[in-house]
């Protein structure tokens, strides 16, 4: 009977220790026009292991969006853009390392992703910080035919891609070339605001347009995703007791 009871109770604790795991990890990005919300996606997990590890250790902080361009898309993470000088080029600098490509037919460049940035290396690997967020625009089913034969060497966009491209908007002819690793599930404005400002002949704003990010918590998270899902956050005293138990989100 004792060991009946033990053995319940152990596996009651498992239950209660490895329960309820966020399936995403959430990153809070806070900029000078306002703060986002990004969801990293599971399915390109070298990039959303590296990003969150970076988050982790304050890397972004402080850091510029240091290349601009209206209807295509923000840029960061160069390391050398905190206490870059006026007007200094930037993009160049970045951890050590490069990341393998992760391309995934089901993950493309609508309006919102957030993919990494890479040089013309053959293997496409990408960046090991700098990062884009995608503006883009609206497309008609003309404009796609047309992209689809002269940037995409006739290669199909996908009919419900071809919907989301035509309604929300991005840049498809990144597809499959950029790693997309995450969307913005809040605050999408807030590219189109940065988006707008005025830059230099290099494309960098010329007022600086600084960064910062912040990754949630694992409770975060689960409420988070209760919350969309239409249920109410758990905050009581006993749910953060379990969760000091829990291991290291």
């Amino acid at each position: 009977m004792k060991k009946t009871i033990i053995l319940i109770t152990l596996i009651a604790w498992h239950v209660i220790l490895h329960a309820a795991n966020p399936p995403h990890k959430y990153v809070r990005i806070i900029t000078s026009k306002g703060e986002c919300l990004l969801k990293l996606y599971e399915e390109t997990p070298l990039h959303r292991d590296n990003f969150t590890k970076l988050v982790r250790e304050g890397y972004y902080k402080d850091l510029l969006f240091h290349r601009v361009i209206q209807n295509f898309m923000i840029q960061g993470g160069d390391p050398n853009s905190r206490y870059a000088a006026e007007r200094q080029r930037l993009g160049e600098d970045g951890p050590d390392y490069t990341i393998p490509a992760e391309f995934n037919d089901s993950l493309f460049h609508k309006k919102g992703v957030i993919a990494a940035a890479r040089d013309n290396n053959p293997e496409k690997a990408s960046s090991g910080s700098q990062f884009y967020l995608v503006q883009g625009r609206i497309f008609t089913d003309r404009g796609l035919d047309s992209l689809e034969q002269m940037r995409l060497g006739g290669r199909k966009i996908p009919s419900y891609q071809r919907q989301v491209y035509k309604m929300l908007g991005g840049v498809p002819h990144l597809d499959q070339n950029y790693t997309v690793f995450g969307e913005l599930i809040s605050g999408v404005s807030v590219i189109d605001s940065i988006a707008t400002v005025n830059t230099d002949p290099n494309d960098r704003p010329l007022e600086n347009q600084r960064m910062d990010m912040y990754l949630l918590t694992r409770r975060e998270a689960i409420n988070l995703e209760r919350e969309l899902a239409g249920f109410e956050p758990k905050n009581n005293i006993l749910t953060k007791f379990l969760d000091l138990f829990k291991p290291k989100y």
